[in-house]
């Protein structure tokens, strides 16, 4: 049975617009003012993270759920011959899901925007406000903190990649407590990006919205955020092809 282009771009869209809502949505309960979760720290936002991603893959069921560009080509470095049952892997169908990646991520950085909208409207310092939307250094060094992007990122994809060859039946919620370790582990020096679409997406919105007092979007930084994980995605892909 083959799966349309349309169904995998519309799949993607979606999962990854629920993903990046629920993942977004938590960072702005913690960090900006006057909501019923200000303060409530690190922990809280990991797991949200998780769940995030626990939701966004059942949502994403048809297209195989990627949600993050950093699996796809993870997937395309290792071999594969589809993308998911009924998707064959074409120069057609990474873009299709690049393209659905991105826009979900845009669209669900928007939606949490929308949900928050009074508070974004409240005086707060510039960085908060862009750090519910996209990640950023706690020390800024330009070479760490794209190791760390590849490191993480490598874990996720590579597990993910193996999970696939091993006789287990817990799905989306093991790679939803992936997603929580890795945060709690490794996500201390740049917020855990492990994802292009999940940090562009959001900045990009950050850039278009109508925020008060916003500040820039932080674009010499962005590209580390992108970069990083899509290395981490092809070395998971290849060294996973190792384990065959």
């Amino acid at each position: 049975m083959t799966t349309s282009l349309g169904t995998v771009f519309l799949s993607e869209t979606a999962g990854t617009a629920v993903l990046i809502l629920l993942g977004c949505g938590v960072v702005a309960n913690v960090a900006l003012g006057k909501t019923k979760g200000s303060g409530a720290g690190f922990l809280m936002i990991t797991f949200a993270w998780g769940l995030a991603v626990y939701s966004g893959v059942y949502v994403a069921f048809r297209s195989g759920a990627h949600l993050n560009p950093a699996v796809t080509v993870g997937l395309l470095a290792n071999g594969a011959k589809t993308y998911a049952p009924g998707v064959d892997v074409t120069f057609a169908s990474t873009m299709t899901y690049f393209g659905g990646e991105f826009l979900g991520a845009f669209i669900g950085a928007v939606l949490c925007w929308a949900a928050y909208k009074t508070h974004f409207d409240e005086p707060a310092d510039p960085g908060v406000k862009l750090g519910v939307f996209s990640t950023g250094p706690a020390i800024r060094n330009t070479t760490w903190n794209l190791v760390t992007e590849i490191i993480g990122t490598f874990i996720l994809v590579f597990v993910i990649l193996m999970l696939g060859k091993t006789p287990t039946q817990v799905g989306p919620l093991a790679v939803a407590l992936l997603v929580v370790v890795l945060g709690m582990s490794l996500g201390g020096p740049t917020g855990w990006a492990i994802n292009p679409a999940r940090d562009l997406g959001p900045r990009i919105a950050h850039f278009l919205l109508p925020i008060p007092d916003k500040g820039d979007s932080d674009w010499s930084y962005s590209w580390i955020p992108v970069v990083g994980p899509l290395i981490g995605g092809v070395l998971a892909g290849l060294a996973a092809a190792a384990f065959i």
